[in-house]
């Protein structure tokens, strides 16, 4: 197969869409997410990276959702809603979205946010639109199956639909034409929320493709069991004959967790993708790749081998390793992602054939500074150890910020990442950091908002193998200023990862040829040194 070609030398950074400041309770594609584009910009950056963007489901997380192809309905901005005449502001100010600006509920989201979605939908006629007509037609595989499915959980109190009645868990016609047929405005209802998501998201990576900033997205790999997919493409799926799950996904024990992570989404019958050319992951990566510019591969390794779980266990200790499709899966469906780029996450423990795999499809893995300072043995997370052909992070959305890493790491890793660093009593560590991953030879470099800010464990985004204080955090109004995006621009321009900008004030115009003299240099500033402690 075609190996991908390392990125060119620069940088970015992971910020969740639903972390962005909004007043309606989670962050949108609103006019917060194109001011988080402009700072970008200012910051000398190039990418943005997004976590998934899919409808989510219990427990809020964005790697379990109810589609592998959908959007998410609370990213739709209720402002642009408005500017189309759909809402009134009066509508928008009696709603209390929010007890507090910097942390998301939920459970108050779900109650107040599809009222007024279906107050827009019901005064907007999209129905008789080209636009909408060609968005059902080109995702007619996966979008009338998504609206049945919404529908029908709405009307069964949100259950799972392996509570629903077999005939409609088995999607028998006849079942299923008389059960949709009181439900057609709700199935109205889904589509006209995926129509406008994708219509609001392509306006604002437009907007980013302008401004010179590109979009890195998440796949999560696996879809939920409770989900359109499962329920509507049972076959490709690792079910019984009840289309119940036979075993699980997860991780077996590690740093994370003593018992492991038990994911407990589906598995695939990777027997049945084979046969069937891999349909199911081209039609998921071809819509992906519309999306994003670079697609980063959850779970890689799972591609080569993946831990399988007995359904029904309470922890993940007592699974199996089994082999994947390996390189045969991206051989198929590399055509599909178009000129997209892949990151591979390879991160966990790591088998030879994992490796090979990764070398093979050529995309760059991942590097994360946090698992790197193990003061007992040698990492290949160390810096000094990295090829060009990687993307180092200082932290994932499953680690702790810097800052709160610093505090709740062993002592002994603490101390050997500031010997290793250099790292001066006076020096901001979470700057430090940061430096190391922006001066390694690793051709992406992409840091969380969180570590630029100096944010402490109040603003980690989740903690594996828990539930209930996850994926809530949101940046407060005002933290990303000018400054501090001059403050990145300067520190990434030390480090080859952007242009430097020189300040108008100290710009000397180039002399004539023969005139004698010669060009006088910019003097230093704090810009053009590196920042902070530069």
């Amino acid at each position: 197969m075609k190996k991908q070609q390392v990125f060119a030398r620069s940088c970015g950074v992971l910020m969740p869409v639903f972390s962005l400041p909004s007043p309606y309770g989670i962050g949108t594609f609103g006019q917060a997410a194109y001011d988080w584009v402009d700072f970008l910009a200012k910051a000398g950056q190039r990418y943005w990276q997004v976590l998934p963007l899919g409808p989510t489901s219990y427990g809020d997380s964005p790697y379990q959702s109810f589609s592998a192809f959908a959007g998410n309905p609370y990213f739709i901005d209720l402002d642009k809603l408005r500017e189309e005449g759909l809402l009134t502001q009066e509508e928008l100010d009696s709603v209390a979205w929010q007890e507090t600006e910097t942390d998301i509920d939920y459970a108050l989201l779900y109650r107040r946010r599809f009222p007024v979605l279906r107050k827009a939908c019901a005064r907007s006629a999209h129905e008789g639109s080209e636009s909408f007509t060609s968005f059902c037609a080109e995702n007619a595989a996966w979008l009338e199956p998504y609206a049945q499915f919404m529908a029908l959980k709405e009307a069964f109190g949100g259950v799972s639909w392996l509570e629903w009645p077999e005939p409609l868990r088995r999607r028998e016609p006849e079942a299923l034409q008389e059960a949709l047929a009181p439900l057609a405005d709700a199935v109205a209802f889904w589509k006209f929320c995926q129509f406008k998501f994708f219509e609001q998201w392509e306006q604002l990576r437009d907007y980013a493709h302008e401004k010179g900033i590109g979009i890195i997205g998440d796949i999560p790999i696996y879809a939920a069991i409770d989900s359109a997919d499962a329920w509507a493409e049972p076959e490709v799926f690792y079910l019984d004959d009840d289309n119940r799950p036979i075993d699980v996904a997860g991780c077996p024990p590690d740093a994370f967790s003593a018992t492991g992570q038990l994911w407990g989404n589906p598995l695939y019958r990777w027997e049945y993708q084979e046969k069937t050319g891999f349909d199911w992951w081209k039609r998921r990566l071809a819509a992906t790749s519309r999306l994003y510019d670079i697609v980063r591969i959850d779970h890689f390794r799972g591609l080569a081998e993946y831990y399988a779980i007995p359904a029904g266990d309470k922890t993940a200790e007592h699974g199996e390793w089994r082999p994947g499709p390996g390189l045969a899966f991206f051989e198929a469906v590399q055509e599909s992602l178009g000129g997209a780029k892949w990151i591979l996450e390879d991160l966990g423990f790591l088998t030879p054939d994992v490796h090979r795999l990764r070398k093979r499809v050529g995309a760059p893995g991942m590097k994360v500074l946090q698992f790197a300072f193990d003061s007992r043995e040698e990492s290949d997370y160390l810096p000094h150890n990295y090829d060009a052909n990687c993307v180092v992070y200082t932290g994932t959305h499953d680690n702790d910020t810097m800052i709160g890493w610093m505090k709740t790491a062993a002592r002994p890793d603490v101390s050997f990442s500031k010997r290793y660093l250099g790292m001066r009593r006076g020096a901001r560590p979470n700057w430090e950091y940061i430096r190391a991953a922006y001066m390694s030879v690793a051709a992406l470099a992409v840091i969380p908002l969180q570590d630029f800010l100096g944010l402490g464990s109040e603003a980690r985004i989740n903690t594996p193998s828990t539930l209930g204080q996850n994926w809530r955090w949101r940046l407060s109004p005002g933290l990303c200023t000018p400054e501090l995006a001059a403050e990145i621009r300067a520190f990434a321009a030390l480090y080859g990862r952007a242009e430097r900008e020189i300040p108008a004030e100290k710009k000397r115009a180039r002399p004539k040829k023969g005139a004698g003299t010669k060009a006088a240099a910019p003097e230093p500033t704090e810009k053009m040194t590196g920042g902070p402690d530069a």
